[in-house]
């Protein structure tokens, strides 16, 4: 396996009421504290930001790789001999359009009568695969996916003769080979062809995302700064960033519109979505050039950032005090002084919640709107919301305890739950739809997917906690290999393979293989990982009167 010996760093975004003239011009270079053990300190106090520009990509080395660096673990030892048969399984997956390798597919299974769409590339889905390769010094492939997708994006997207947004990104894509006139081409799918129709609102976030890990571990600006890759941002956030109807920062969005993909009650203002709504605009931040259409997008960016961090940490956010704040909420306030602002009805509270719920520890909620509180933990946007400092440093911290507190009911015998707890009953058949897949403990609806766990690495690193990570990583390694690297885990504790999991999972093999990588050299973290925002003061302006 090919080692790295540096990594390039991107400048942080501008706090958002700061003069964009003035930052534009003004970049100091980002210094790394590194006086303490990595365990002795979360990622967030390693990383002290100092540099406000928007546009600004640095090349000065991060961190050195290898066991040598001072935040490797330590105790990792010899690579684990899963290591090798993961990235043999990942290059079987492998898909090559015109010789070049351009993605992965979604699973390599030749035991499974049914294809259906695994033998696709998913934007999501080739993500840990694309973190995978870079760690490896293999980035072509990464670049050849970014571009081709980007290309896909001006594709006629039309479902039952009503036109998508010009923004929009493909869910997957194939290669549709012509043996008879040795053609290749490439057909993406916009939702007209998956279960419900459901157009994916993650994909623009996801290619936003990888871009700038692409960008910030390869020093290649030229594609982040490419006339398509800046208009295909500003399609995508123009999607994002239009005006409507709606009261909340958040992004409105349909059910089955994410990893989530089928009906499991988080329509509405899914954790999920909003996490990578929010990382999607920082990474953004960073990318988009301060001239002409960037200018205005950014300063669009700006202004939701605002109003949706303090939308998210304020109303999303539950710990013990918090629900019992909620337990105690009078309703039917009519005031801008009301304390229930969404009118949530205390009796709606689930039970289960009040034994979850530890005195120590703390998540964001699964979904809140106008009456409604989803209740449920949802490992996704809680570990994106560690990783992209949506969350801030205690809440972090507090999202960790809870994990460690609730180990066996959300990590068990295979991390990690995708949501918990599971619905059942009656509740399951009027959320669902009866959906035969997603009964109680299985699939979408409280199964165990071990892709989770390159992201719950990430976020123990961050946090400083890597022996959280290394011993969920063991515990997929005493599976995975053995089971035949399965899709997702069903039951309580994760002990049974799922029972339509597909096997040799592209993005269970790279999940693992991101995890793995990561624990070994954490300083692999800083290109999918962003630093917390300082506090600043609203830049001050002089009144007509006082000119006057």
């Amino acid at each position: 396996m090919k080692r790295v010996s540096s990594h390039v760093s991107i400048a942080s975004e501008a706090e958002i009421n700061l003069d964009l003239s003035r930052l534009l011009i003004d970049k100091p270079r980002l210094t790394l504290e590194r006086k303490r053990s990595f365990d002795e300190q979360s990622w967030s106090e390693l990383s002290h930001r100092q540099n406000d520009g928007f546009d600004s990509i640095m090349h000065s080395p991060a961190f050195p790789s290898g066991f040598d660096s001072p935040f490797s673990l330590g105790t990792i030892g010899d690579p684990h001999p899963l290591v090798n048969e993961a990235w043999e399984a990942l290059r079987k997956s492998v898909v090559y359009f015109r010789g070049q390798p351009v993605g992965t597919i979604a699973a390599v299974d030749h035991a499974s009568e049914e294809v259906l769409n695994y033998d696709q590339v998913f934007v999501r889905d080739f993500v840990p695969s694309a973190l995978a390769f870079l760690m490896n010094n293999e980035t072509d492939i990464v670049k050849n996916f970014l571009l081709k997708t980007l290309h896909l994006q001006s594709s006629e997207k039309m479902v039952d003769r009503f036109k998508l947004g010009a923004g929009a990104m493909p869910a997957s894509f194939k290669v549709d080979r012509n043996k008879n006139r040795n053609t290749e081409t490439l057909v993406a799918d916009f939702g007209e062809s998956a279960i419900g129709r459901v157009a994916p609102v993650d994909s623009g976030f996801w290619w936003i995302i990888l871009l700038r890990a692409y960008t910030k571990y390869t020093g290649d600006t030229s594609l982040a700064e490419s006339p398509d890759c800046q208009n295909c941002m500003r399609l995508i956030l123009n999607l994002c960033l239009s005006e409507g109807f709606d009261t909340f920062p958040t992004l409105l969005c349909t059910d089955g519109c994410s990893m989530i993909d089928r009906r499991m009650g988080i329509y509405g203002y899914p954790i999920e979505i909003q996490a990578l709504f929010y990382m999607a605009l920082r990474c953004a931040l960073q990318m988009l050039k301060p001239d002409g259409e960037g200018k205005d997008f950014i300063e669009k960016i700006g202004q939701r950032l605002h109003a949706l961090t303090y939308h998210m940490r304020n109303y999303f956010w539950l710990d013990f005090p918090h629900l019992n704040n909620i337990y105690r909420y009078k309703t039917e306030e009519y005031s801008h002084t009301a304390v229930n602002k969404f009118n949530v009805i205390p009796d709606s509270i689930p039970d289960w919640v009040f034994d979850f719920m530890p005195c120590r520890g703390g998540y964001f909620l699964g979904n809140v709107s106008p009456a409604m509180m989803d209740f449920r933990w949802f490992a996704l946007g809680n570990c994106i919301a560690i990783i992209s400092s949506l969350a801030t440093p205690e809440q972090s911290v507090a999202i960790m305890d809870l994990i460690e507190e609730r180990w066996e009911e959300l990590v068990g015998e295979m991390p990690l739950k995708i949501c918990y707890p599971a619905i059942e009953n009656h509740e399951w058949r009027i959320i669902t739809g009866c959906d035969p897949k997603n009964t109680r403990w299985s699939y979408h609806n409280g199964g165990s997917w071990p892709v989770l766990l390159w992201l719950l690495t990430a976020a123990c690193i961050k946090t400083g906690r890597p022996q959280m990570a290394k011993r969920a990583i063991e515990l997929a390694e005493s599976r995975l290999l053995k089971d035949g690297w399965p899709e997702y885990y069903d039951g309580k504790a994760g002990r049974f393979i799922g029972k339509q999991a597909r096997k040799f999972q592209t993005w269970s093999i790279a999940g693992y293989l991101v995890a793995r990588m990561m624990l070994e050299d954490p300083s692999t973290l800083m290109m999918i990982s962003m630093e917390e925002d300082r506090p600043v003061k609203p830049t001050m302006r002089r009144s007509a009167s006082w000119n006057a």
